[in-house]
């Protein structure tokens, strides 16, 4: 089983912390969709010929700028190049301001079963803070209609935010629960080059993100969601049973997965690839029927290291045996060597042949992965 991950490179405007490939004008926006659909032809071969499709992902970006005829035709693009299951999980990631009840009302006609609301937070000083889109009368209106057409939502929530005291925090995740999602996505907010937010960190407009702030809300976060029945399945996801983005645990899990898009990354087991990052070379590209595609193959000593790194972001932990069947005996010494640290200090432990992050550790559970990476062997 694989999916495909369509990026959409489009925002109505660039919220002040995000480092994704977008553009705020859609102005090519059609010739970048017929181009994808071009780009999913040309790669109907990437999985080999048995591959099923069990999950399609538009992410971006705002996906929900697409119009539905839009969604519909990159839809009938994979479904008449690959092999897809009879009930896939398909979703859409949108923000609430495009989420009107029309717009809402007609996805539901379509095969989209899923949706991913970027809500961020309830309150209106944030929502300003990070120069989102949407105010938070309307994530609530359009929270309020969309769960009842869709059974399976998911929302984002942003913690650690300057400002964000623990009782708003709290009053956030209140808010999402009183709402019936069945998932949840949340993540510190971090200042990444080149933003908007690093440049009013670095001119004291907005001050820096509090690390301890952030990690005390993350313990927050895991009480409130855990005692509401969800269980925290990925360092920054938490669903109630059943209702597990497919999507994304395939790619935590190793599974195969295709990129479509700008900037888009896909794997294929053995190789990764990454599309070129400007729309107007992409559509070039494309135009003339060449792949705007880099390749490289993952060594040995690379794929253990990606299996640490997503194995610690997960209640799927780290397998001591899959790393000696897979890998060999000397990765799973160095990874027992180095780790030793970490579970004296009780961010890891071991379960049977599982290796997992405690309570404590999950928090920092990259940093502790990059301790048990190889560089050389």
């Amino acid at each position: 089983m694989s999916g495909i991950y369509l990026h959409i490179p489009f925002c109505k405007q660039a919220c002040h912390y995000c480092d994704f490939h977008f553009s705020t004008s859609l102005k090519k926006k059609e010739a970048m969709v017929a181009m994808m659909a071009r780009e999913i032809e040309l790669r109907k071969d990437w999985f080999g010929s048995s591959t099923v499709i069990e999950t399609i992902y538009f992410g971006g970006g705002t996906p929900s700028t697409l119009t539905i005829a839009e969604l519909l035709f990159l839809m009938d693009s994979i479904y008449k190049y690959f092999k897809v299951v009879d009930q896939p999980e398909i979703t859409l990631e949108a923000n609430p301001d495009d989420l009107t009840p029309d717009y809402l009302h007609a996805l539901a006609q379509t095969p989209v079963n899923r949706l991913s609301i970027g809500v961020q937070s309830f309150f209106e000083d944030d929502l300003r803070l990070m120069n989102r889109a949407h105010n938070a009368q309307e994530a609530l209106a359009c929270l309020q209609l969309a769960t009842t057409l869709f059974d399976n939502i998911s929302l984002d929530l942003i913690y650690g935010i300057p400002g964000l005291t623990n009782e708003k925090w709290i009053a956030n995740i209140q808010t999402a629960l009183q709402l019936g999602v069945p998932h949840i996505s949340s993540y510190a907010l971090t200042v990444e080059p080149k933003t908007a937010l690093h440049s009013f960190v670095q001119k004291g407009i907005i001050p820096n993100p509090d690390d301890g702030q952030a990690q005390a809300q993350f313990l927050l976060l895991i009480d409130q969601l855990e005692a509401a029945g969800f269980v925290h399945y990925e360092l920054s996801n938490f669903g109630k049973e059943g209702y597990f983005s497919k999507n994304n645990s395939a790619y935590w899990l190793g599974k195969p997965y295709l990129g479509i898009g700008p900037a888009a990354h896909s794997f294929n087991g053995v190789q990764r690839g990454w599309n070129i990052s400007n729309n107007t070379k992409y559509i070039q590209a494309l135009e003339a029927h060449v792949l705007p595609l880099e390749l490289e193959t993952l060594s040995l000593t690379d794929r253990y290291n990606e299996y640490v790194m997503t194995g610690l972001r997960t209640i799927w932990g780290v397998d001591l045996h899959r790393l000696e069947t897979e890998f060999g005996p000397r990765f799973k010494s160095y990874f027992l060597q180095q780790a030793e640290t970490h579970l004296e200090d009780h961010l890891l432990y071991i379960d049977g042949d599982i290796v997992r992050t405690t309570r404590k550790g999950k928090f920092l559970s990259d940093g502790i992965a990059s301790d048990l990476f190889l560089l050389n062997l």
